[in-house]
């Protein structure tokens, strides 16, 4: 048998607690996952699962060889990234979790750094909520906020603002707010984050102004509530990543300038430093280097681009 091949299957049976769901993955049927694992428990002489109609776990001997197992499969990972067939370069595919607003920015550089390793294959995983890394196969994700998963590695890269924005053909039928009281008298678009999503707080130069504003329209998505600003409806508060390329075309002005709304920390995080692929390690410095840049450009407006980023009020 194929011994590695039988070790990621089994180790990805005890990841999702289903044959099923890594049949799936694989697109194999599901008797042939089952078949493996099968081989594997006949090659070392050991029951690995407990099996009954409603669930599946470990035996004692399943148990003590999942965590060697995935040392094992790290090791081969690492062998083949160093002495493939591209000599150490960064091969193979990178699975990232990352939030829409910072795929949508990312993308244009995302493939000039593939291009730059041809042997380097991404795959994002698109999602405003929070990616299980290892229910997803995930190598590493960007996260806005502190992970709750403490057995993750935090790489702290950049923090980041948000700003309310409004479309040239809402402002000029509307006007737009001088102070971030006013709000409470325009239509807002609510980009719908928690309990809290209607709570707009800024800083400015009276100190912290708290605005429970209201709007007909909200959405989990921040690209749905980006889209209903650009159709004129109303005004909403985003994150810069989403708005910088709408802002320099002038399609959104960014409002409020003298305020600086919600700021966030952004995070690379991932499982582990040890027996990190070459291509994971190259992802992550791109991803560093480039937030932390963005950063830097924001805020001092070089990222706004030459047009004036707020609408005279």
């Amino acid at each position: 048998m194929d011994l590695i091949a039988g070790l990621k299957t089994f180790v990805r049976v005890v990841e999702t607690g289903s044959f099923s769901a890594v049949a799936r993955e694989t697109n194999a049927s599901q008797s042939a996952v089952t078949r493996q694992v099968a081989q594997l428990e006949e090659h070392f002489g050991v029951r690995l699962f407990h099996r009954t109609t409603r669930k599946l776990s470990l035996t004692d001997d399943g148990q003590g060889l999942v965590s060697r197992a995935r040392h094992l499969l790290e090791e081969a990972e690492d062998l083949e990234d160093t002495f493939g067939r591209n000599g150490g370069a960064p091969t193979g595919l990178v699975r990232i979790g990352i939030p829409v607003g910072a795929a949508i920015l990312l993308v244009p550089e995302l493939t000039a750094l593939m291009r730059e390793y041809p042997g380097l294959s991404l795959d994002l995983v698109v999602s405003e909520e929070m990616n299980d890394l290892v229910e997803e196969r995930l190598d590493l994700a960007l996260r806005f906020g502190q992970s709750p998963d403490t057995s993750l590695v935090s790489r702290a890269i950049a923090t980041l603002g948000s700003a309310p924005v409004a479309a040239p053909a809402y402002l000029e039928r509307y006007g737009a707010p001088s102070h971030p009281s006013e709000l409470v008298n325009h239509t807002c678009i609510i980009h719908d984050v928690g309990r809290d999503s209607t709570h707009w707080a800024f800083t400015g130069p009276d100190g912290t102004v708290d605005v429970e504003v209201t709007g007909a329209f909200r959405s989990n998505n921040s690209l749905v509530a980006r889209q209903a600003a650009l159709a004129g409806y109303g005004i909403a508060l985003l994150g810069d990543p989403i708005t910088v390329n709408d802002i320099r075309s002038s399609r959104l002005y960014r409002l409020l300038p003298d305020y600086v709304a919600r700021r966030r920390p952004a995070f690379v995080v991932y499982p582990s430093r040890r027996h990190m692929a070459p291509r994971t390690r190259v992802v992550i410095d791109f991803l560093v280097e480039r937030f932390r840049l963005l950063e830097s450009r924001l805020r001092d407006g070089r990222e706004w681009g030459e047009n004036e980023a707020t609408w005279l009020v």
